[in-house]
């Protein structure tokens, strides 16, 4: 009638499949970074929002003027957004979710289609107990 084993694996595997997607994203969520410049005088904070959270100028960074302030507050920041962009790149494959989707469809669709071939036959067996 159907392929209950067939149906089972399909199931464990597109279960598996959303359990690596879901570690995936949890794999690359994002963490404060912290990032220095002008010998450590100047130090930027990085939130896990993406935007800046702190940032820390020692006032002895101004003897070096305000244009050089300037220009290693731009580093400190650069930095914080380079290491960012690196930290979410990833090697890893993506998994394709329109697959995923495809395979939990059909797997939703077979599933109800063999319910319905169930309440069928147990529905024909109660007509033929009961004489009808």
């Amino acid at each position: 009638m159907f392929d209950e084993d067939g149906l089972d694996r399909q199931l464990r595997d597109a279960r598996a499949a959303l359990r690596e997607v879901a570690e995936a994203s949890h794999a690359h969520e994002p963490t404060e970074i912290v990032t220095e410049a002008a010998a450590g005088r100047i130090v930027v904070t990085l939130g896990t929002d993406g935007r800046i959270s702190s940032l820390e100028i020692n006032p002895t960074v101004l003897r070096d003027g305000v244009q050089y302030l300037a220009a290693e507050l731009q580093v400190a920041v650069n930095a914080a957004l380079d290491e960012r962009g690196a930290v979410a790149r990833t090697d890893e494959p993506v998994p394709d979710l329109a697959a995923l989707t495809a395979t939990v469809e059909r797997l939703q669709d077979e599933g109800l289609r063999q319910m319905r071939v169930l309440t069928t036959s147990v529905s024909d067996v109660m007509r033929k107990l009961h004489g009808r």
